[in-house]
């Protein structure tokens, strides 16, 4: 069995640490059997190899890094930020959508880098600081998930690599829906960029950008905990589609 399956019956495990041990084994049992379905439980080491860098584990990390962060930014940009009305709904839904991303992913074993975010002060100094950060973020989940998409083709996960190409559509939404609100042309691609092709490549850019996973960015600003933003996430009640199929 491999490494990513382990952590991923570790994390369902950790998830229900409060649940009676009865209850917990139903759950990883269930999930074995949602594993199996996908073939991630026939995942042989030299699968993973084909992947190269971009081995399952990382590119999960990496996604529910990216996910914690945009679930703080999407919910304390709506909370601090003066939107219009359309836009504000637009944050609010990214965020429990974002939300519903990183919970998914922990199914399967994700890992962030930390749930202690530290996010510049520009970001939320107004709604042009907001917006423009969306669109750039989304930009690099974008790419990341392309990455997801690609990797899982090659080690014959069908099913993983739908559910990173659903991932990429939903940032592209987002994405779209931020440049429009920038008064903007929000539809501006025909194809989806693709810029860089290693998982590391979207925490560096991250990074760069002045976000810190655990630590101090490089850029002035704040940390912000993940577990405390996520309990006044939004939910607006028109976000559907909320499970893969």
């Amino acid at each position: 069995m491999s490494e990513a399956v382990n952590l991923a019956y570790q994390a369902i495990d950790d998830d229900h640490a409060d649940k009676s041990a009865a209850t917990r084994r139903k759950f990883v049992a269930g999930a074995g059997a949602a594993l199996g379905g996908m073939g991630l439980l026939g995942l042989s080491a030299g699968a993973e190899d084909a992947m190269a860098k971009n081995d399952a584990q990382t590119i999960l990390n990496v996604a529910a890094s990216a996910e914690v962060l945009a679930t703080i930014v999407n919910t304390v940009g709506a909370e601090r930020v003066t939107l219009d009305a359309v836009t504000k709904l637009n944050v609010q839904a990214a965020a429990r959508e974002e939300l519903i991303h990183y919970k998914f992913l922990r199914k399967f074993g994700a890992k962030p880098a930390s749930k202690r975010i530290w996010i510049p002060n520009a970001v939320f100094a107004d709604k042009a600081g907001l917006l423009n950060t969306l669109v750039t973020g989304d930009q690099i989940f974008i790419n990341a998930y392309l990455i997801g998409t690609t990797a899982f083709a090659k080690a014959r996960s069908t099913k993983f690599a739908r559910f990173t190409g659903e991932f990429m559509g939903a940032e592209a939404v987002h994405r779209a829906l931020a440049l429009q609100s920038l008064g903007k042309l929000g539809n501006d691609r025909v194809f989806m960029r693709y810029s860089f092709t290693r998982i590391e490549t979207a925490v560096k850019q991250l990074q760069k950008a002045g976000f810190g996973f655990g630590k101090e960015g490089a850029k002035p600003g704040a940390f912000y905990d993940f577990n405390s933003v996520a309990k006044r996430t939004p939910d607006p009640a028109g976000v559907n589609t909320r499970r893969p199929r």
